[in-house]
């Protein structure tokens, strides 16, 4: 009950000592509506400046943009080619991926004229369509795969090469497919890292040879 009568005496004494002002009349609905400006009203008058709202608009010229040079070629001699390439980056990243490509595809089509000539043990079109499948996804993997380890180390070294050597021509590119056959094929013995460099040393060539006749 204290409590209570506590609380009403302290709301008498604030209702009290508090002081009310009468705050001005409400317009009426014509004057308001003649007085409320709409969107299109504000933007098109004339002291709206629209720039204002850009965030860069205040800056001027005081503003330092970044230059990137995405047009700057390999300065390498024996270097250019029709093809644009910006260094070692560009050779690696292309090199590969278009590698890799190039061997799903050869890889898919040797799948599939495995697929369509095997033997089966059943004559059926959808027995036949599983082989194809199976054998262009083994093949095709596969192929890619390795044409794709062969562009990364080949591309490695060959960019390796040209930047101790200070230029690119066919000798390096020869001397980065021998050494690329031969890590490729290091596990399998002698006889075929031997192989695998002769046959890189003479594709390497011939890409070289190929790009400055063709490209």
């Amino acid at each position: 009950m204290s409590s209570s009568s506590d609380n009403s005496h302290d709301a008498t004494s604030v209702l009290r000592n508090a002081s009310f002002a009468k705050g001005p009349a409400p317009q009426s609905s014509s004057t308001s509506a003649q007085t409320e400006m709409s969107a299109s009203d504000m933007l098109s008058g004339s002291a709206f400046d629209v720039s204002k709202l850009h965030p860069m608009a205040q800056l001027g010229d005081s503003v330092e943009y970044l230059m990137l040079e995405d047009d700057k070629k390999n300065a390498l001699p024996g270097a250019e080619t029709a093809l644009p390439s910006r260094g070692w980056s560009d050779d690696l990243c292309y090199g590969t991926g278009t590698t890799y490509l190039s061997g799903l595809a050869l890889g898919g089509a040797w799948g599939l004229r495995e697929g369509s000539t095997r033997k089966l043990a059943v004559s059926s079109a959808r027995l036949r369509l599983n082989s194809i499948l199976n054998s262009m996804t083994r093949r095709g993997s596969f192929m890619a795969n390795s044409a794709g380890v062969l562009a990364l180390i080949y591309n490695g070294l060959n960019s390796s090469i040209d930047a101790y050597r200070g230029k690119h021509d066919a000798y390096g590119s020869m001397a980065a497919g021998g050494l690329t056959g031969a890590l490729f094929k290091s596990t399998a013995g002698v006889r075929p890292m031997l192989a695998a460099a002769t046959l890189m040393t003479g594709a390497a060539g011939i890409w070289s040879y190929g790009k400055r006749r063709l490209i």
